[in-house]
């Protein structure tokens, strides 16, 4: 089975109350579309898959919390915020109830190298995945997910192709990984379920 789901970075985690639910209405609403055809979910051992996110203020952004894939629906108490982060430190800070999803340091970046990109979608597709590979834009098979190597292969895909167009690109080194991002949350879920 994939290793998915492990947070790799260093997080300072400071506990507070869940976010409210009505910055979370649209992020529920795709996050459950996500869910029902299997984009986010849970493999057999248990371990939760994809994660999602909205950009706040600045370089700030809230995201569903890690590990939790294997929810059928989320409550404000799945989602935090990340308030801060550097790649060079491979650390990250968040604030809410649950701990950052291990993928944190992908959405980051791509809010970073986009200032028009409000939603980030990570999924888990193994067909998409092997249709997709070097097609779109693609990072390198050595490139593990959730580490700064992943996010700085983002950057790298966003200076050297043509990432920002198609709004879409294949985590090699991550099987099934596809990351979607758009100016607001339709933007981006609807380009992976056109892919269906």
């Amino acid at each position: 089975m994939k290793e998915t789901g492990v947070v790799k970075f260093n997080c300072t985690w400071i506990k507070e109350e869940p976010l409210s639910s009505d910055l979370l209405a649209d992020l529920n609403l795709w996050r459950d579309k996500m869910y029902k055809v299997g984009f986010i979910g849970v493999y057999e051992d248990g371990i939760g898959y994809g994660n999602m996110s909205i950009r706040s203020e600045g370089k700030q952004f809230i995201i569903t919390g890690s590990g939790t894939g294997k929810f059928k629906t989320l409550s404000n108490e799945h989602y935090t915020k990340v308030v801060d982060y550097d790649l060079e430190k491979n650390s990250l800070t968040a604030v809410g109830p649950i701990i950052a999803s291990s993928e944190s340091l992908s959405h980051a970046v791509i809010y970073e190298k986009n200032k028009n990109v409000t939603a980030v979608i990570h999924v888990h597709n193994l067909f998409l995945w092997k249709k997709l590979i070097d097609i779109i834009p693609t990072t390198y098979k050595n490139v593990e997910y959730g580490t700064p190597a992943m996010a700085k292969e983002i950057i790298r895909l966003f200076d050297d192709t043509n990432v920002n167009e198609i709004q879409m690109l294949v985590m090699a080194g991550h099987e099934e990984g596809l990351i979607s991002f758009g100016k607001d949350l339709n933007e981006a879920g609807n380009q992976l379920l056109k892919l269906l």
